[in-house]
Order: structure tokens, then sequence, then C-alpha cells
């Protein structure tokens, strides 16, 4: 029997080992070449790792959940006569090292063995990107689909697990999206129309006192758990603090209401956010300590002059930070339509790492959600979070009488280490300054 043994591939910048979030083969199965086998993620982004041979699945490397050392076994797979002339394997059936994602007309190099770590394939790519397959030769159009895979829908793994959910088969999905994509559109179409089927039953057991509902357990893994390792490490290693400031918005959404009135159909629609980053870009040249990383293990602060603003976005999968990078360069409308297009690209899955990593000061809002006051995590290893409350009608004094004003609460959160509350303070006072008179906010 030939046995042919795909490694977890080097997925680059300076990554050990990947979270294996989903199998889409089983033992038994027999597959094609290029047929996706299992999605892996490294910090926020999930790659799709693909076959290179055809052949029928031997055995998984690993349950959803594991760890996987980069140069681990991901799976073993019986060449089939077309892959055996591919790729040939030992007469023992011992693994051989082969590239999971390098196709490479010569037998890939292998690096030093080293005591932490099995021999790696030659690295992959220079960055990882998000919902990608591997390799990533062509566009993604019709034309480039590989022939072994025009059997199988194109999506997503969130879209596939959002199928999985509703009891949907993508393959029943017409497809609209580039390169015969499903999209999340499709999907919803399709299932407005079709009864659904439930999924299988989640990991359950009844509870040990009688009488009581049954429970339903479920193991956290893939975004869910980076998400969980993040908060725990910065609640962790940081000494929070929140302080937290009501702003009378009446005339910024004045204004706002008037530039989009006069300017929304050509440049696009204003948010308050867009204000709310030019205030922070303006508050930072004067409180510099709040536009910085504090690395407490070698006990240094790096103050940053660019401000790249993370923008924390909820997703169907969990809470991801995109950056819009440098603030400090753009206008109005270039840092809404930056929100837009970060936003929209996390939320679809489209995202890439580059665009999840190297935010300075990070801002997180809930929208009509935001309630009267948040206590926001900070988003390590930076030590500010701005944090945005909802806007509500609220009673206030002006000129000595009680009148209803658009108020909204800036709730912000601090590391104690380095931001002293009297600099917090004043970097807040700063923001209310410039949104209460956003005149201020085209004066340099």
């Amino acid at each position: 029997m030939s046995i042919h043994v795909i490694k977890v591939p080097d997925l680059g910048e300076g990554i050990a080992e990947v979270e294996l979030v989903a199998w889409h083969v089983k033992p038994g199965d027999a597959i094609a070449e290029d047929q996706i086998l299992a999605d892996v993620m490294t910090d926020k982004a999930t790659v799709e790792i693909p076959s290179s041979v055809g052949g029928k699945v031997s055995v998984l490397g690993g349950e959803v959940g594991d760890m996987l050392a980069v140069g681990s076994d991901l799976i073993r797979i019986e060449l089939d006569a077309a892959g055996a002339s591919a790729a040939p394997a030992t007469a023992s059936g011992a693994p051989t090292p082969s590239p999971a994602a390098v196709p490479a007309p010569a037998p890939e190099p292998t690096a030093p063995a080293a005591p932490s770590r099995a021999p790696a394939p030659a690295p992959a790519a220079t960055k990882a990107p998000s919902r990608a397959t591997l390799p990533a030769t062509a566009p993604r159009g019709a034309a480039s689909v590989p022939a072994a895979r025009r059997d199988r829908a194109i999506a997503s793994p969130a879209l596939r697990s959002r199928a999985w959910e509703l009891g949907v088969d993508l393959q029943a999905v017409s497809p609209s999206g580039p390169g015969g994509r499903v999209l999340q559109a499709d999907l919803d179409a399709y299932a407005t129309r079709q009864p659904s089927r439930p999924p299988p039953a989640a990991v359950s057991r009844p509870s040990d006192a009688p009488g009581t509902t049954t429970t339903h357990t479920e193991k956290v893994v893939g975004l869910r758990r980076k998400i969980a390792q993040k908060m725990q490490e910065s609640k962790r290693r940081i000494p929070h603090y929140t302080y937290v400031e009501e702003v009378d918005v009446g005339e910024l959404e004045a204004l706002r209401a008037r530039l989009n009135a006069k300017w929304g159909e050509q440049r696009g629609r204003l948010t308050v956010l867009a204000f709310l980053i030019r205030a922070v870009v303006l508050a930072v040249r004067e409180v510099p300590q709040v536009n910085a990383r504090f690395d407490d293990e070698a006990g240094v602060i790096t103050r940053y002059d660019a401000v790249h603003v993370g923008i924390a976005t909820q997703t169907d999968n969990g809470l991801m930070v995109p950056v819009l990078r440098d603030a400090q360069a753009r206008d109005l409308w270039s840092s809404a339509a930056e929100v837009v297009r970060l936003s929209d690209a996390a939320r679809s899955g489209k995202v890439v790492r580059d665009e999840l990593v190297g935010s300075t000061i990070t801002i997180t809002s809930l929208g009509r959600l935001g309630g009267i006051v948040t206590t926001p995590v900070i988003n390590h290893p930076e030590v500010a979070i701005v944090g945005v409350n909802k806007i509500a009608q609220r009673p206030a004094i002006r000129d000595g009488a009680v009148v209803a004003r658009p108020m909204m609460n800036l709730s912000s959160s601090f590391d104690h280490r380095v931001v002293d509350g009297a600099v917090a303070a004043a970097f807040v006072q700063l923001l209310r300054e410039h949104l209460e008179q956003p005149a201020m906010l085209f004066v340099e």
C-alpha cells in the first residue's frame, strides 16, 4: 500500500503552530487532487488546505480544536494510480515528507531537525490570506477552478458552517460570486425557498440532577477560542481602569446631516465613527501616551506618530478588529469608506491577516445597542481603547433651562501601568471638545 503524507504547511510570519478548525473529509473518503481537506487558523485568519494528490483518506492527523505544529502530519492518503505516479511513497508506508500547499517539480527541502519541531516544508507564502485556498496561483474565476473541484461548491468555511446549521446542501445553491463562489446572499435566498432539515444534534448529556433540562456542551474552537485567549491575556496582563464622559453631539449631528445631504451621493455617507476617528487623531497629537504599545516582558513602551485605529467589528463568527491605517492622513470620507470596507471584509471572511495586525489604539461601538456605560477590554498590547455608547435624548442644562439634547457617552479604558488617570482624562476631554465643537476637527 502506497501512503502519501500531507504536512501542516509553513504559513510564514514566524508561525509555529495552527489550530485545526474544520475537517472536510473523513477516513475512507475518496478525494481528488486540489480537493479541500481541512481549515486551519492562525491568529484570526482561516486558511483552507487542499490535497496535492488523489486517493483515499487513511488517517486524520488531529481533531477539531487541536493545535498542530508546522511540519507535523495533517493527513495520510492512500494513493490511487494517478496519485502514486505524482507522489511516490515509501514501501513501508511510513510518512514521506510532501508539500501540503506548495507545488514544486523537485523534492522539497526540509529544515534541519530540531528537538521541539518536526522538519517543515518550505514556506508557502509570506503571509496567510484569510479564507484563502493554498496555493493561490490564479485569479478566482470560472476558468481557474480546477476540474477536480467543479463538483464541489466553492464557499468560505463560515458559509459552509452556516449551511450545515440550516441543513442546506451547498451544491444545490446557485452561486453568484466570482468564479462560481456561493455568497451569503445566495444561501439566504435558497434557504427562504426550501424547507431545511435540522443539523446533527450537539453533544449533549443529561444533568446529574433528576428532573432538570438537558444540557448541551460545545467545544470552543477557531475564532471563538482566539477571542477567549486574547481577552483573557488582556485582562490578566493589563490593570484596566475606565473613564466615562458624556458628550453633547447636537452640533455634530447637525453638521453630519448637512454634509450627508450635500455630499452623501458623491462621497458616501458619514457616520459618527468617522468624526470620532478624526477627533482621536487630533487628541493624540496632544496626548501621545495613549497611541502606544507596551511590551511588558521587555519593559518597553513604543509610541507611534502614525495613528492606526483598530475597528472592533462584530461578525457571525465573533469579534474581529481590522485596522484602519494612517488615520492621520485621511479626511472624513476616506475614513468612513475604509471603515465600511474593513467591516464588510471582516463579516464576509475576506479580511486578510495584514489587515488584522498593527493597530495602535482601538475604537469599539455597539451602535444603538451601546447602552449608557461600558467597560471595554483593551486590545493587548495597546494601552487605550475608546468605547462609543448609544446616542439618546437626555435632559441637559443650557442657559439655565432644562432642554432635551442628543447625548452620547464615551467609555474609554486605559492601561494604568502606562497611562495615568490625569493623562486619560485629558485625552477624553479633548475628544469631547472636538465632538461638541466639530468645527475644531478641521483646525490644524
